[in-house]
């Protein structure tokens, strides 16, 4: 397995990196991408990743932190990614939920990591919440980009799900799905995800699976396999074959090998 979303930016993991790693590994989680939400954070995850081999990163500007995003961002952003390359381009896309940027904040933000995406062929790592319409309608004029990016933590309805699948997105899979008080719109959704579209991952620190025993009080790689667990029983196929394909289709879609 490879955890595609870890936020590896908290000193949870950081204090310690090799404890954080060994844990993910003894878990049988070969690998993890680490997710950069402004340019900060960028820097940090490209060092991060060319240090440790079972790291991978992204380089990008969260919706969140649009406001950060200036006439000089795109240049700084292509001179990391001429430094070291990323497995995609983001987290990025739109949040309207709390809009701590403005929405034309994140439109100026998302549109030029976009042009960044498509110049160097690059998959998009995409955040979205209270915002599908408008989503929808941004990755529509870029199908051939939609069709190699990835929506990260989907938790949204079929309805929603159904366009996505139908940009050619692929569906990042939280511990949301093991949340009995708020997933049930996600469980229902499993089933009709493609099996060549699923991928995993845990967002930790945050969304720790509410089925974990004994709780912890932070999500870490480690507990990905509790939400493989959860979607091979939805999927109705063994644990076996979701690991197998959902770690094929990681290395596909980001361009990566274990």
């Amino acid at each position: 397995m490879i955890d595609i979303g870890v936020n590896i930016n908290h000193s949870c993991f950081l204090d310690d990196l090799d404890k954080t790693i060994e844990d993910m590994l003894q878990a049988s989680v070969k690998g993890m991408i680490c997710i950069a939400s402004d340019m900060v954070e960028s820097q940090l995850v490209q060092s991060l990743s060319l240090e440790h081999s079972m790291l991978w990163n992204t380089l990008g500007c969260h919706p969140h932190q649009a406001k950060t995003w200036n006439a000089q961002s795109q240049l700084e952003l292509a001179s990391l990614i001429d430094k070291a390359r990323p497995v995609a381009i983001g987290e990025t896309g739109f949040d309207f939920n709390r809009n701590y940027s403005t929405p034309a904040e994140q439109r100026y933000a998302f549109s030029e990591q976009i042009e960044l995406a498509s110049q160097y062929q690059l998959p998009l790592y995409l955040h979205e919440r209270d915002a599908h319409q408008e989503m929808i309608e941004m990755l529509s004029k870029f199908p051939n980009l939609a069709k190699k990016s990835v929506i990260h933590c989907f938790t949204g309805s079929r309805a929603e799900l159904d366009r996505y699948l139908a940009l050619g997105l692929s569906i990042g899979i939280t511990g949301w799905v093991c949340d009995e008080r708020r997933g049930a719109n996600l469980k229902a959704s499993i089933p009709h995800i493609p099996l060549d579209r699923l991928l995993l991952e845990t967002d930790a620190p945050y969304l720790l699976p509410r089925n974990i025993r004994p709780r912890a009080k932070k999500n870490h790689p480690k507990f990905l396999p509790w939400v493989a667990e959860e979607v091979s029983k939805l999927k109705g196929i063994s644990l076996e074959e979701l690991v197998k394909t959902t770690t094929e289709n990681t290395e596909r879609v980001f361009g990566i090998r274990l």
